[in-house]
C-alpha cells in the first residue's frame, strides 16, 4: 500500500518534518536526556575495538556477504533489517535509538495520543498527509461536544476512503476477510506444499501485493491520528457535565444495560455515551463510538474494532471503573482496513483477547491504551501489540499488570507489519507460549507428551519479528516468501518477570527484527530455544536490559542470549554494574553463532555468575561470536569434570577464527 508496511517506521524512524498535529502539542518535542542515552554508544566502541583486534576478518566476511542480501528470495524486506545486516553496529544503534524514542513518547503525562502517532510517523519513507486538528471543545456544551464527535468520525472516514480508493469492492472484501485467515492460521514457515498450504501461500502473496501497491497507508495513519483526538484529557474530564441527563429506557437498543446518556445514529455507526454507573455492552451492527463515563462495565463482542469492510473505524473510551472486556475474534482494538481504538483511563481491568485482538492490525491500525490500574491481559494468538500488514500497538502506562498469550503476541511483527507493546510503570508479569506445540518435537522428542520436560512449545512473541518462509526446492514457490516485520517490546520501570517458549524475548526470524528494551528494575527472564536476543535466517535481534540485578534462565535445549543462525545478526547487552545470574545449565549461548551468523553478548559490569552448557563465544561455519564481560568479579560454574574448558574471571581466549571471549 505504498506500503502499509511503511508503518514499521512509525516506531522506528524519527525525522525532522512533522504535520500539523504536532505544532499545537509542543510539550512532547523536548527530548528527555536520560531516555536518549544509548547503551550501544557507551559499550559499543570497546566491543568494536575487540572485534577489530581479534575477529576483523570474520566480521568483514559476514558483512560482505550481506551486501547482496537484497537478492535473496523474500518479498517486502524492510530497510531497517537490511541496514543492520549490512552494518550491524550502526543498524543496532538506530534500533535502540528509535525504541527509546517510542518509550519517551509513551511515558509522557498526560498521554497525548495524536501527538504520539504524529511523532512516530515523522521520517516515513513516503509523503505523509497533513492533518489539521479539530478544535477541542471547552466547557460542557452538549451541542459543541456532539459536533466535535461527529466531525471527528466524518474526517476519519474521509481519510479511510482516500486510503482505499484504488481498491475494488471485491479487493476490499478479500483484504478484510483475509485478516481473519491470518489470525487463525499464520505460520512463519511452510515446509510442505499441499492442497491446504498452496492456496494459503497464494492468498498471503495477494494480500501483501494489494496492500503495498493499492492502499495509501498515509491516509489510514491520518484516520488514526484524527480519531486519537477523542482521547484528549481535558475534553474527557468535562464530558459528564455535557451529558447530565439519562435518555429514556425506550431509546436504549438491545445489548445495553445500565444508564445511558446519549444514543445517536451516525453515518459511521451508532454513537453511545454510557452513564457513570455499571453498564454492559453487547451490540450487533456497526458501532462507531462507545464512550462510558464510569462504573464497573462489561463489554462483549466487537469492541473498538473494525466491524466489516464498510465500517472500518471504531472507538471505545472508558473513563473509570474495573472493567471487563471479552471480545470476539478480531474484536477488541483491531484494525482491518481501518482503525480500531480502545482507550481505558483508569481501573483494574480484565481483557479476554480472542485471536487477532488487543491492539492488532491486519491491513489497518489496532490501538489499545490503558492508562491506570493493575490490569490483566489474557490472549490467544496474534494479540497484545501484533500485526501482519499493519500496525498493532498496546500501551499500558501504570500498574502491576499481567500479560499472557498463546503466541505471535506481546510485540509481534509479521510480514508487512509492526507490533509493539510499551509498558511504562509497575511490576509486571509476561507469559507467552505453552499452547502451540513446536515442530521440533517431531524429531527431537517424538515420544514426549505435553507437560513432559522435553516437550517444546513455540511463542514467537515478546519482541519478535518473523516472516513467512516457504521452504521448498521449487523456485516459483520459494519466491512467494514474505520478509518479516518488526516486533518491539519496551518496559520502562519495575521488577518484571518474563516467561516464554521458543522464539521469544528479542527474536528475529527470516528478515524480521525483534527488539526488547527493559530500562529499569530487577528482572527475571525465563526463556526457551532462541530467546534473549536470537536470530535465524537473515533475522535481526536486539536485547538490552539497562539496569538492575537480573536473573536469566532457560528450559533450552539450545540458543540463548546473543545467538545467531544462518546469516542472522544478534546483539544482547545487560548494561550497568548490577550483579546478574545466568543459569543456562540446560542450554547453549552467551555469544554463539553458526552458518555465517553474527552474534555478540555483553555484560557491562557487576559480580556476575554464569552457568551454561556451551557457548561463551563459540562459532561454526564462517561465523562470528563474542562474549564480553567488561568488569566485576565473576564466577563460572563448570558443568563437567574437566575444568580446562571452563572460563576464568579476568582472562581472554579464542577457540578459532571468529570466536572471542574476554572477561576484564
Amino acid at each position: 500500500m505504498r506500503g502499509l508496511f511503511i508503518l514499521i517506521l512509525l516506531l522506528l524512524m524519527v525525522g525532522c518534518s512533522s504535520n500539523h498535529l504536532s505544532s499545537s502539542l509542543v510539550s512532547l518535542s523536548a527530548p528527555s536526556p536520560a531516555m536518549r542515552k544509548l547503551v550501544i554508544d557507551r559499550v559499543g566502541p570497546v566491543v568494536q575495538d575487540l572485534i577489530h583486534s581479534t575477529s576483523r576478518e570474520a566480521h568483514n566476511t559476514i558483512t560482505a556477504s550481506h551486501q547482496t542480501v537484497d537478492a535473496r528470495s523474500a518479498k517486502y524486506k524492510q530497510q531497517a533489517v537490511m541496514d543492520t545486516l549490512k552494518n550491524p553496529w550502526e543498524g543496532m544503534r538506530n534500533l535502540e535509538r528509535h525504541g527509546l524514542f517510542a518509550a519517551e513518547l509513551a511515558a509522557a503525562s498526560p498521554l497525548q495520543l495524536p501527538a504520539l502517532l504524529d511523532k512516530l510517523a515523522t521520517g516515513m519513507n513516503q509523503p505523509s498527509v497533513s492533518v489539521t486538528p479539530l478544535p477541542i471543545p471547552t466547557g460542557s456544551h452538549h451541542r459543541d461536544t456532539m459536533e466535535f464527535i461527529l466531525e471527528t468520525f466524518h474526517q476519519a472516514a474521509r481519510h479511510r476512503e482516500f486510503a482505499l480508493a484504488d481498491l475494488s469492492e471485491q479487493e476490499r472484501a478479500f483484504l478484510f476477510e483475509h485478516g481473519r485467515a491470518l489470525a487463525e492460521s499464520y505460520t512463519p514457515q511452510i515446509s510442505v506444499l499441499s492442497d491446504v498450504t498452496m492456496p494459503q501461500v497464494l492468498a498471503n502473496a495477494r494480500f501483501a501485493k494489494l496492500l503495498t501497491e493499492r492502499v495509501k497507508s498515509e491516509h489510514l495513519l491520518a484516520a488514526g491520528q484524527v480519531l486519537a483526538q477523542l482521547t484528549n484529557t481535558q475534553w474527557l474530564e468535562e464530558l459528564t457535565a455535557a451529558f447530565p441527563e439519562p435518555v429514556s429506557p425506550a431509546q436504549i437498543p438491545l445489548g445495553i444495560t445500565g444508564e445511558v446518556r446519549l444514543i445517536e445514529h451516525a453515518a459511521e455507526g451508532l454513537i453511545v455515551i454510557g452513564g457513570p454507573g455499571p453498564n454492559s455492552y453487547k451490540l450487533e451492527g456497526p458501532v462507531a463510538l462507545i464512550l462510558d463515563l464510569g462504573g464497573d462495565d462489561s463489554y462483549r463482542g466487537v469492541i473498538g474494532a473494525s466491524y466489516n469492510v464498510h465500517y472500518g473505524n471504531a472507538v471505545v473510551i472508558d473513563l473509570a471503573g474495573n472493567d471487563r472486556y471479552t471480545g470476539s475474534p478480531l474484536g477488541i482494538a483491531t484494525g482491518r482496513l481501518g482503525v480500531g481504538l480502545l482507550f481505558d483511563r483508569s481501573g483494574n481491568d480484565s481483557y479476554e483477547l480472542s485471536p487477532g485482538s488487543g491492539g492488532a492490525g491486519f491491513g489497518g491500525l489496532g490501538i489499545l491504551v490503558d492508562i491506570q490500574g493493575n490490569d490483566q491481559y489474557h490472549g490467544n494468538r496474534l494479540t497484545q501489540g501484533a500485526a501482519i500488514g499493519g500496525l498493532g500497538l498496546l500501551i499500558d502506562t501504570a500498574g502491576n499488570d499481567r500479560y499472557s498469550s498463546h503466541g505471535f503476541a506481546l510485540g509481534f511483527g509479521g510480514p508487512l507489519g509492526i507490533g509493539a507493546l510499551v509498558d511504562t510503570e509497575g511490576d509486571d508479569q509476561y507469559q507467552c507460549g505453552e499452547s502451540i506445540p513446536s515442530a521440533y518435537n517431531t524429531h527431537e522428542a517424538p515420544e514426549a507428551k505435553p507437560g513432559d520436560p522435553d516437550f517444546q512449545y513455540d511463542c514467537f512473541g515478546l519482541g519478535t519479528g518473523a516472516g513467512s518462509r516457504i521452504l521448498t526446492a521449487h523456485p516459483q514457490w520459494a519466491a512467494q516468501s514474505l520478509a518479516g516485520g518488526m516486533g518491539l517490546f519496551v518496559d520502562l520501570h519495575g521488577r518484571d518477570r518474563y516467561h516464554s517458549a521458543n522464539f521469544s524475548q528479542g527474536m528475529g526470524y527470516f528478515f524480521g527484527a525483534g527488539i526488547v528494551l527493559d530500562l529499569n528494575g530487577e528482572d527475571e527472564y525465563q526463556g526457551a530455544r532462541y530467546s534473549h536476543g536470537a536470530s535465524a535466517h537473515h533475522g535481526v535481534a536486539l536485547f538490552i536490559d539497562q539496569h538492575g540485578d537480573d536473573r536469566y534462565g532457560s528450559s533450552g535445549p539450545y540458543y540463548n542470549a546473543g545467538v545467531a543462525w544462518d546469516h542472522g545478526v544478534s546483539l544482547t547487552i545487560d548494561a550497568g554494574t548490577s550483579h546478574d545470574v545466568y543459569t543456562f545449565d540446560r542450554t547453549t549461548g552467551l555469544g554463539k553463532a553458526d552458518h555465517s551468523g553474527w552474534a555478540v553478548f555483553v555484560d557491562e559490569g557487576g559480580n556476575d555468575r554464569y552457568t551454561i552448557q556451551s557457548g561463551f563465544g563459540e562459532v561454526t561455519e564462517r561465523s562470528l561470536a563474542g562474549f564480553i564481560d567488561l568488569s566485576g568479579k565473576d564466577q563460572y560454574t563448570p558443568l563437567s569434570s574437566s575444568s580446562s574448558t571452563t572460563p576464568v574471571n579476568g582472562t581472554s581466549r579464542s577457540s578459532g577464527p571468529g570466536s572471542f571471549f574476554e572477561d576484564r
